[in-house]
């Protein structure tokens, strides 16, 4: 039973913490600790997606890779980063919010630099890039605690929306790096000429590839600082052992697929879409920059999913996620049809359907995020959003590793398949009148 407690009284002691009763939450204090974890996170996707923001220029500086091994590269980030999230699922009611959020903004600065290091030698043996790219999987891996963390400090009329907002802002460093890199590799960065010289391309230019990590670097450390001074953890405790009900629920297992078709996708897509246009498009003698289109999808995807919440929480989100499941079905098949193309002029609809797919997945990822607070207890909640999340962050190694198997176009309609069968499943059993577990 909560024990009623003045607001004024909560934002000192913690220990009665429930946002289900206002006289026992602070919503200052929760939307505090929104906003200090979405800037980690942020920071956390800028760096998961950094590998398939330098990419595409590894050739550029003598690097000499295949384009199987360019897929391969962008893909164990994806690898790396599911893998850690199954661990990160299990953290938020272990640590508790400050403890997590801090200590992984501090490990996250240990990849920065040895990219930095990397991209000075192309010479760099590819086994070295391949642990790099594992070790940004920590960005990924990080979703799975900062979001049921943040779960934990709002009631479920505002879930959408805070959840919404932190997944939607956070997604937004997928779209930052890929934006900001082709801008900071054209100059020495922050006075480090003297420190860090530019790498020499393949036709006699210079660039400075290792600043898309650079950039980075300053802004980890400030979320360090902020974690250290603004975050704490509320009473909201599970052992490991505790934590492993979720998986006798069916419904677990039924919004992990529905997870991975939304931002599975969007991941997935996002790591390769750049080296996609380069593949297809890439031939032709006006071919298309990669980097100057690839990031236009994430960052729609991560805009709307942040305007969804409010929607989500009005109308609920199992409405939305059939939405979502309907067009990415659609936004695919048309993409589809604009692969191995034949003219420079095809890319314009190949564009238009990839950021339909993205927009599409962006109304999902809200849409189940609603979901998922409102369809399980609280605690059980988190450990879902946690493991859902784990999963569907395999995208970006699943989408390149079939990628690296097969024709884009096979593996198109393949996707589209999925997500038609994953509509149905948010029909039948969340969206449709009389469904068992409305939300």
């Amino acid at each position: 039973m909560v024990t009623a407690r003045p607001a004024r009284r909560t934002r000192a002691d913690l220990s009665q913490w429930d946002p289900e009763h206002p006289e026992a939450w602070d919503s200052r204090f929760a939307w505090r600790t929104l906003w200090v974890t979405t800037f980690n996170l942020t920071l956390c996707f800028a760096l998961w997606f950094l590998v398939s923001a330098i990419a595409p220029r590894l050739n550029l500086i003598g690097f000499g890779l295949s384009d199987s091994q360019l897929y391969w590269l962008v893909a164990v980030p994806g690898l790396a980063g599911g893998l850690l999230r199954i661990v990160y699922m299990f953290l938020p009611a272990m640590l508790g919010t400050k403890t997590l959020v801090g200590g992984t903004a501090t490990l996250m600065v240990l990849p920065l630099i040895g990219w930095m290091i990397a991209l000075q030698d192309p010479t760099t043996p590819y086994w070295v890039l391949l642990a790099l790219a594992a070790a940004v999987g920590i960005g990924g891996g990080a979703f799975s605690g900062f979001m049921p963390s943040t779960s934990y400090f709002f009631p479920k009329r505002l879930a959408g929306t805070a959840l919404g907002l932190q997944a939607g802002l956070g997604n937004f460093g997928v779209s930052l790096i890929q934006f900001l890199t082709p801008w900071v590799i054209g100059f020495a960065l922050l006075g480090t000429a003297g420190i860090f010289a530019p790498q020499q391309t393949v036709d006699g230019g210079e660039i400075w590839l290792h600043n898309a990590a650079l950039v980075l670097i300053p802004w980890v450390l400030l979320g360090v600082v902020l974690s250290a001074l603004f975050l704490k953890r509320v009473p909201v405790t599970a052992n490991f052992r505790e934590q492993l009900d979720i998986f006798g629920d069916k419904h677990t297992w039924i919004m992990t697929a529905i997870y991975v078709m939304t931002f599975g996708a969007f991941s997935g897509f996002a790591a390769q879409l750049a080296l996609i246009i380069r593949s297809e498009y890439g031939s032709f003698a006006d071919a298309p920059d990669p980097l100057k289109f690839a990031f236009l999808g994430p960052l729609i995807g991560s805009l709307i999913r942040a305007l969804m919440g409010p929607l989500c929480d009005r109308f609920g989100g199992a409405v939305w996620t059939f939405v979502s499941g309907v067009g990415m079905t659609i936004s695919t098949v048309f993409a589809a049809f604009f692969l191995s193309p034949t003219d420079r002029g095809q890319f314009t609809w190949f564009l238009v359907g990839m950021l339909s797919l993205f927009f599409f997945a962006g109304v999902g990822n809200a849409g189940t995020f609603k979901q998922m607070p409102m369809i399980f207890p609280k605690r059980q909640a988190g450990g879902v959003i946690g493991w859902t999340a784990s999963i569907a962050a395999f995208g970006p190694f699943l989408v390149g590793m079939a990628l690296a198997a097969m024709a884009p176009r096979t593996f198109f309609i393949g996707a589209a398949v999925y997500f038609a069968v994953c509509t149905v499943l948010a029909w039948v059993f969340y969206a449709r009148p009389g469904a068992p577990k409305p939300g």
